[in-house]
Order: C-alpha cells, then structure tokens, then sequence
C-alpha cells in the first residue's frame, strides 16, 4: 500500500465522521470537503476569484469533457489546467466514466470492452475511444492533482450478475490504471469501489483494490435512481469496509442533506453539480430551506436570500433584486446565485468541521433538520 496523503484529526465519539486533511502537490484542503464542479475547466457563473472568497479549497474537472474540447494536449502546453484557468489550489479530475455511462444509457452513444470505452462526441458524434491507459495519459496532461481510475458505472436497478461483471472489470482496468501512472509526477490516483446495491460486491471491490494500492477509495455507482433510503445504506455500509487511514470519496453526491449524512456515516469527500445548476434555475439553498427566486412573493422582498449569510450576494443585494435578474434573464443572475449556493455548500462543510472538532455534531445535524422550513 502507498504512503497515505490523509492524515486523520479528530474523530465524532457520536458517528463515523471525522476531520483531517489531505496533502496534493497544489497543498492541503481540510476534510469533510465540498468539491465545486468545474466540468470544462470552470465552475459555471463564477471566477476562480468568486471560490476562493468563499473559502473553497479544491475543485473537480472532467476528464470526458477536457478530453473531446479543448483536447488534453492544447492544456498540456499551458503546463496543466491550474495554469490554463488560473486556479492555484488543488484540482481533483473524474476519470469520465460517469459521463460513458450516460451516453451508453441514455443515447447509446457508448460501448464498454475489456479494452475500454468506445465513444461517440455529444459535440459532433466522431467516435472516440478511452482506454484505462488513455484516461492515466490525458489526466497525466491535465495535471490534476487527483486523479480517477477509469471506471465502468453499473446503473440501478441492475442484477447480480450484471454487477458482478461490471465491478470485476472496473477492478481490471484498475489494475491498468495504477501500472500506467507515472508515479514521479506526485499526482494522486484514487480507485472507485463499485458493486451496485450489492454489499458484498462492494466488499470484493475494497479488497481488489487495496491489493493494488491506491492513495484513496471513492464510491462510485450511487445516486443513479435508487431509493434514498437504500442509497445512504449502501454508503454507510461501504464506508465501514474502507479502509480509514486513506480518504474516501462519495462521487456525484448531492443535495445539503446527503452531506450531511454521508459525513455521519464517515464519508471525507463530495461533489456535486447542483448548487450551481439550481443556481441558474433560479433555486437557492438557505439556512432554512429552499427559495425559488422566481416567485412573486419576492417581487418587493427586501431582505437578502438567507439574512444568516455572510456571502457577497447577500451582503450586497435583495431577493427582489435577485428576482428581477432572473425574470429578465440577465447573465448575473447565474453569477450572484452561483456565488451563495457554492457559499452555503462550503459554508455547510466547514460548520461539519467546526461541529466535529466540539464533538457535537450530533446536535448540529439535529439542528440543522430542525431549522429547514
């Protein structure tokens, strides 16, 4: 096994959560960590400014989505991605198997071998191919400062043999991935533990890549449809079986409330599109639940969006102001709500690390329950 880049602080005596910190070759983000999405080298509305005046400490790029545009050679030549798009804090890059996934479920755009994924562009439909040795090489380009084996997702409801191939083969490309790494570049590899809804698959996962070796464990192939119920007890039982002294990743997810419980379950890292989707679709998230800001009842409200934040939209402007943007379409819409979601989401975070370092966080989750309206 590797030399680990989380070193463990505190833990919960109340639940599984836990503090640290993880250590990349662009420093040191604190855990449990938000991820902001930057798809295609940007988080969408806001600047690389705008995250770092709300205390964000890593984001997520695409490797799908780099890879067909611009290409990973052209930001090869800007020395990397935190370069190219002028971010100087870590960069974590899904590997894209998530977004094969899609184009093969819902397009069938996409065909899995033992060899890779065969593709075609959502731009232009030219076909493509990924190998796990393609998606090493073009993160090696981008520069991440954490990268993901390539994986294949295994959609829900699925059956067990279904699941069974897909994990074994995820496990094998695994294997690839980590025997093409160029280790001397100092960029992490994270290997993803799939298995569907099946415990024991996920158990047969951890343990074929911890004979591998990786420098953290990721949970992959949740929030795909399945009920929620069953989706925080497929993470709360796979979490327990990975092991605790690397971080470990739940990938894709999601709402306020999943961070909350997948942190109670001793989960250290998220992302998520939605707080800058729900953004532009004119829905933010407060202290005490959801405003759609496009409702008339905002129309002369002279209040910020959430009066207990410290966000420069809330500081600055009212939910009437904010309303009036978004009916009139106007582009800084996008930008002013982005800026308070991605608040609330990093904001959220650290009060998890505050409530853990006091060792209340059963209460703070408590709390945080008790005040949505």
């Amino acid at each position: 096994m590797p030399a680990s880049p989380f070193t463990p602080g505190k833990q919960s005596s109340e639940c599984a959560a836990r503090l640290g910190h993880v250590t990349t070759p662009h420093g040191v983000f604190q855990t449990p960590v938000f991820m902001p999405v930057g798809t295609q080298a940007t988080v969408k509305g806001v600047t690389p400014d705008n995250l770092r005046d709300i205390g964000a400490e890593i984001i997520l790029a695409n490797t799908y989505h780099l890879f067909i545009r611009p290409g990973h050679e052209l930001i090869r030549e800007f020395d990397g991605l935190h370069k190219f798009m002028a971010w100087d804090r870590p960069i974590l890059t899904d590997s894209g198997g998530f977004q094969i996934f899609s184009l093969r479920e819902l397009r069938e755009l996409a065909k899995i071998t033992e060899e890779g994924a065969a593709f075609k562009s959502h731009l232009d439909g030219s076909p493509l191919f990924l190998s796990p040795e393609d998606a090493i090489m073009v993160q090696e380009a981008l520069g991440s400062d954490i990268m993901m084996c390539l994986d294949t997702c295994i959609p829900y409801p699925a059956t067990r043999n279904e699941a069974a191939k897909a994990t074994a083969l995820t496990a094998r490309w695994a294997g690839r991935c980590r025997a093409a790494q160029n280790r001397e570049t100092g960029q992490l590899l994270f290997g993803i533990v799939q298995g569907g809804m099946y415990t024991d698959l996920r158990r047969q996962a951890i343990d074929e890549l911890q004979e591998i070796g990786f420098d953290g464990y990721a949970m992959g192939g949740l929030s795909v449809g399945e009920p929620k119920d069953l989706m925080l007890d497929i993470t709360e039982q796979t979490a327990a079986m990975m092991p605790r002294d690397y971080p470990i990743y739940l990938m894709g997810v999601g709402t306020p409330e999943d961070l909350v419980e997948g942190v109670w379950r001793g989960v250290d890292m998220f992302d998520c599109v939605m707080p800058t989707r729900n953004a532009r679709n004119g829905m933010l998230f407060t202290s005490t639940g959801k405003v759609v800001i496009k409702n008339a009842q905002y129309r002369r409200d002279q209040r910020p969006v959430d009066e207990s934040c410290s966000c420069y939209t809330c500081r600055n402007f009212s939910r009437a102001y904010l309303r009036h943007l978004y009916m009139a379409h106007e582009v800084l819409a996008a930008n002013l709500n982005s800026i308070h979601n991605l608040h609330y989401y990093v904001g959220l975070l650290a009060g998890i690390r505050k409530a853990i370092a006091e060792d209340r966080f059963k209460e703070f989750r408590r709390d945080f329950y008790a005040n949505r309206c």
